[in-house]
C-alpha cells in the first residue's frame, strides 16, 4: 500500500512534518493546511513530492519548535470558524523568536499571541 497513490482515505487525512533533528508529527491535513506554506506543498495538484509522499521536511525547524507549530496549527483549526473570545495561545519566552521565524517561513502562522500580547 505505501506509496500506492489509490491508497485509502485515512492516508490523505493526515501528513508527517519531520523537524531537522528526525523528529515525526502526523497532523491531520486540515490542521496543516492553516499554514499556506504546507497547504500548497500538500496540495495534489502542486506536483511536489509533499503532495506524493504525505510527508514534508523542515530543515530549519527543530522537534521542539515543531510541537509548538502543530500545537498551534490545531489551535488556529480549532478557532478558525469563533469570531468571539478566543483564548490566548501561550508561546514560551525563550521559544517567541523562533516561532516568529518559523510563522514567517510557514505563512499563516502571522498573529501568534505572547503574554497577553499579539504578535505578527
Amino acid at each position: 500500500m505505501s506509496g500506492d497513490s489509490s491508497g485509502d482515505s485515512s492516508d490523505k487525512e493526515y501528513v508527517r512534518l519531520v523537524s531537522s533533528d528526525g523528529f515525526e508529527f502526523s497532523i491531520l491535513r486540515s490542521a496543516a493546511s492553516v499554514s499556506g506554506t504546507l497547504r500548497g506543498m500538500l496540495s495534489q495538484s502542486s506536483n511536489f513530492v509533499e503532495a506524493k509522499q504525505n510527508r514534508v521536511v523542515l530543515p530549519n525547524i527543530s522537534g521542539v519548535l515543531l510541537e509548538k507549530v502543530c500545537e498551534y496549527l490545531y489551535y488556529n483549526l480549532k478557532h478558525q470558524n469563533n469570531p468571539g473570545n478566543i483564548p490566548e495561545f501561550d508561546v514560551p519566552p525563550e521559544m517567541a523568536l523562533e516561532l516568529l521565524v518559523a510563522s514567517d517561513f510557514l505563512d499563516g502562522m502571522r498573529r501568534v499571541c505572547i503574554r497577553n500580547r499579539l504578535v505578527g
